[in-house]
């Protein structure tokens, strides 16, 4: 409608009536629990508008936005089944000692009640699904011009998403695996490879096991490692703590204890405000913590690692049932943070 002859509307009452159409429609239309992070979305989309955005940077966000929505969706009625993410050439043949032991790998790990993601291509990701089997694997595939087809095992399963881009397929690898395994491969499985250390190294994401894996007798990771070391260790790139934010095995079964050893008492993390809850499946004992106490002093930056039989505020009562230690960690100590968790696994 038009407005009067003579009315301005200032600034701040056309807000408050963005904000009102904002809620209304939300209300009619998006009704739930999260309704306040939707306004938001709705709010980001009119100031879109109003900054002019180009529209090949609109189609951009487009289709992440649809992308990660059906991702979301199709994860959802698994979210309580732990997952690991393999990564892998595409070229491996199937009678390749690699592709062998990545099939056991997923054999195993499938035994123990994980399902795999794998980048639902040939080579590596088809041994991955090709051991898991097809109702234990999700397929998280990419538009590629070459190289890239769908394999046999997951073809056609409604666990399957097809991406455009690959920053949204590396946010789902990452965000849906509690665990991720990587075998020899080309400029992608590195390309992977140092983005989860990454992601762990700058606590924007939790420790997760990291294993480099190969057939018995493989160089690949070895050669690997010890480029790590020699350049990015030697030149002081990293702390010689962050070493220890991967392991390096030529055996799927030592894979598979590295992953299961890592949940053994350790369940998961919360950051809330400046203190870190780590949640475990067991308490450790007053000895113990009292180890950890001198022997983790130097990650802390305030008091004392203190254990709780209970969720601390602001983690809205999420695994009420978990005893807790609680630190107020410096986000920067990642690699003795995870050697923090290695010493409660092996505790007792």
């Amino acid at each position: 409608m038009a407005e009067p002859m003579g009315a301005t509307r200032t600034s701040e009452e056309r807000r408050r009536d963005r904000a009102e159409a904002i809620e209304r429609f939300v209300r009619d239309y998006a009704p739930c629990e999260n309704e306040d992070l939707l306004r938001e979305m709705l709010v980001t989309i009119c100031r879109l508008s109003a900054d002019g955005v180009d529209r090949g940077d609109l189609k951009i966000l487009n289709t992440a936005l649809k992308e990660l929505r059906y991702a979301f969706k199709v994860f959802a009625p698994y979210e309580h089944i732990p997952k690991v993410s393999i990564f892998g050439s595409a070229r491996t043949p199937e009678d390749h000692p690699q592709y062998l032991e990545a099939k056991k790998f997923a054999e195993m790990i499938g035994g123990a009640g994980w399902m795999v993601i794998t980048g639902a291509g040939g080579g590596i990701m088809r041994a991955g699904h090709h051991g898991a089997t097809r109702e234990a694997s999700f397929g998280v595939s990419i538009s590629l011009p070459f190289e890239q087809l769908t394999n046999d095992v997951i073809a056609d399963d409604p666990k399957l998403v097809n991406f455009k881009y690959f920053f949204t397929r590396k946010l789902i690898f990452v965000k849906e695996a509690k665990a991720i395994v990587l075998f020899p491969g080309g400029f992608g499985t590195q390309d992977e490879g140092f983005e989860a250390m990454t992601l762990v190294q700058t606590a924007k994401t939790a420790p997760i096991p990291i294993v480099l894996c190969e057939e018995p007798g493989g160089t690949y990771w070895k050669h690997w490692r010890s480029y790590v070391k020699a350049e990015l260790l030697g030149n002081a790139m990293i702390d010689p703590a962050d070493m220890d934010l991967f392991h390096v095995t030529d055996r799927a079964e030592d894979a598979v204890d590295a992953i299961l050893k890592f949940y053994r008492r350790y369940h998961s993390m919360r950051y809330v405000w400046d203190r870190l809850a780590i949640r475990m499946n067991s308490p450790v004992s007053a000895e113990v913590l009292s180890e950890l106490n001198e022997r983790f002093a130097d990650i802390l930056t305030s008091g004392r690692i203190e254990q709780t039989n209970q969720p601390i505020e602001g983690e809205n009562g999420a695994f009420a049932d978990k005893p807790r230690l609680v630190i107020a960690f410096d986000r920067r100590s990642t690699g003795k943070l995870r050697a923090l968790i290695n010493r409660i696994n092996e505790a007792g």
